[in-house]
């Protein structure tokens, strides 16, 4: 398709489909959001998204200006996503959990000039303006917009214009600001539309249901992309409810879902019903199936989980998926790459290794411009980019194993990341806040090995006395939660003497992965993952 921006394709298909379905709210969802349930056409979408860009271009808002979006998966964060799209405006995606600290530095460095957020959060992003000695206004969806700080001027928006600035963790504390583009949105689309296989998309028919969050890249840049460029319906959950999630299948009728590792394992933890196969799920698409349920989920449910591999860093430009056979279920295969993508495996002296034999992914898209369809790189961060890059492939930090064929195996990440429930929580980010707990002198954190989670957080603190006991450690945990998202706070918390350190006082993570192990074994830790919960 010949659109340059996100808009333009939204408009091109609202033409042509009309009053057919662009977004399906259920009633379990409605509930919880206090909004209305049913059907959303894309004429109807169309109307409000046009409303929106008028109320922001007569403010002034155009290209160059950044807005902060906390809206999680209501039908408004689209609605003005694309009004804003469409002046040339970059969003600036707020994951819900995060807390005081974290938006804090959000807002500082991302230079957003407006946030739009539920009513009940702006206080809260006030906060962490004033902290931050910043005059950025902050509203709710329902308040008047203010004036822009400055108008935008003229400017033509082509598919390099930055659409979304999205953040990332990364292992160096600081989350990091990929500047994503409209061609990165657009190919996300366009490459859902046109791969072949067992995830072959059929033009204005699909019903595609999501349980992910708009501020990561899965559901805006893909789910979100694929049902605009198909013509196709969405089905936005405000998040994964087991309980309910074959009912919401079955009601709304999809015939994709989307889904992450942890998902499949705690559906296959409810007993077999009759039921289990009545849906309209032609496939699943993914990524993380335990490789021991892969083909039990597939045998019991009726659909195959397709497999694929790719991050906020590649977009689809570097996606590699497992949409043809072989698909060596039961192997972690995410199988193998395409023409128009170029993979190469390395080991820690960038020497390539042969097949069968770990070593680091590095991707890049095949022909003149390697970074096709990729991010933009890191706002501010220059340094990081170029090391993102280095030797002109992207360098993932996921360790696999290639067979002669082609196909990719995932072993485990390089990256010091804990990724819990399909969040990356880096670890040297929640150290960082730990450490400024009035009782805590210095800590360390790594990833626990957890069933159902994948990894859990842990963290080693050495205090600076007093006791140590359960109620010691639940305390500093509900700091922590009033600190950063929840899903970052520990979920075992062990109090230490000493902790392993270079003579930089920098933490010897090979060793802290030892001191894990054994502390676990002698049942060192405090076990306080009944606190993490998700909080309105």
């Amino acid at each position: 398709m010949t659109a340059s921006t996100v808009y333009h394709r939204f408009a091109e298909t609202a033409d042509r489909r009309g009053d057919a379905p662009f977004l399906h709210v259920l009633e379990e969802t409605a509930g919880v959001y206090g909004i209305p349930a049913g059907d959303i056409s894309y004429t109807e979408m169309a109307a409000r998204v046009d409303d929106w860009a008028a109320t922001f271009k007569a403010q002034g808002y155009g290209a160059g200006h950044r807005v902060g979006l906390l809206l999680e998966n209501r039908p408004v964060y689209l609605e003005i996503w694309l009004a804003l799209n469409g002046l040339g405006v970059s969003i600036v995606p707020i994951n819900p959990d995060l807390r005081v600290a974290e938006l804090e530095y959000l807002i500082e460095h991302s230079e957003m000039v407006l946030a739009i957020a539920l009513a009940p959060r702006v206080p809260e992003l006030q906060q962490a303006v004033a902290n931050a000695g910043l005059t950025v206004p902050i509203i709710a969806p329902e308040e008047e917009v203010p004036p822009a700080p400055e108008d935008a001027g003229t400017h033509v928006l082509t598919t390099q214009t930055e659409c979304a600035l999205l953040y990332t963790s990364g292992t160096t504390g600081r989350p990091k600001g990929c500047i994503l583009s409209n061609e990165y949105f657009l190919h996300g689309g366009d490459w859902y539309a046109e791969t072949p296989g067992y995830i072959s998309l059929e033009l204005d028919n699909e019903r595609m249901l999501t349980p992910l969050p708009l501020f990561h890249m899965n559901a805006l840049a893909v789910s979100v992309m694929a049902m605009i460029t198909t013509g196709g319906c969405l089905i936005l959950l405000d998040r994964f409810h087991p309980r309910s999630w074959w009912e919401s299948v079955r009601l709304s009728k999809a015939t994709v879902v989307h889904y992450l590792g942890v998902m499949p394992s705690m559906l296959m933890g409810a007993a077999p019903s009759p039921a289990d196969t009545d849906h309209n799920v032609r496939f699943g698409f993914g990524a993380g199936v335990d490789k021991k349920l892969h083909a039990p989920f597939e045998e019991r449910y009726g659909f195959p989980l397709i497999e694929a591999w790719a991050c906020t860093e590649t977009g689809s430009g570097g996606t590699i998926s497992a949409h043809e056979e072989p698909r060596k279920i039961g192997t972690a295969c995410f199988g193998r790459p395409t023409a128009d993508v170029e993979v190469r495996l390395v080991d820690d002296a960038g020497n390539d290794v042969p097949f069968g034999t770990q070593g680091e992914l590095l991707v890049r898209r095949a022909g003149p411009n390697p970074m096709y369809g990729f991010a933009s790189g890191y706002l501010k961060n220059q340094d990081a980019t170029d090391e993102l890059w280095a030797g002109g492939w992207l360098h993932t930090g996921d360790v696999v194993v290639q067979d002669e064929d082609g196909s990719l195996h995932f072993v485990d990440r390089k990256k010091n990341v804990i990724r819990r429930s399909g969040e990356n929580i880096a670890a040297v980010e929640v150290e960082s806040i730990l450490n400024r707990h009035p009782e805590i002198e210095i800590c360390a954190v790594a990833a626990a090995p957890d069933e159902v989670r994948g990894d859990e957080v842990a963290a080693f603190v050495i205090l600076s006395g007093g006791g140590w006991d359960q109620a010691r450690a639940e305390s500093i945990v509900t700091w922590a939660l009033e600190q950063m998202a929840y899903y970052k706070v520990p979920g075992w918390i062990a109090a230490v003497d000493t902790l392993p350190l270079t003579a930089t006082q920098k933490i010897l993570r090979g060793e802290l992965k030892t001191l894990l192990a054994r502390t676990l074994d002698e049942g060192g830790f405090i076990d306080t993952r009944h606190m993490k919960k998700r909080t309105a």
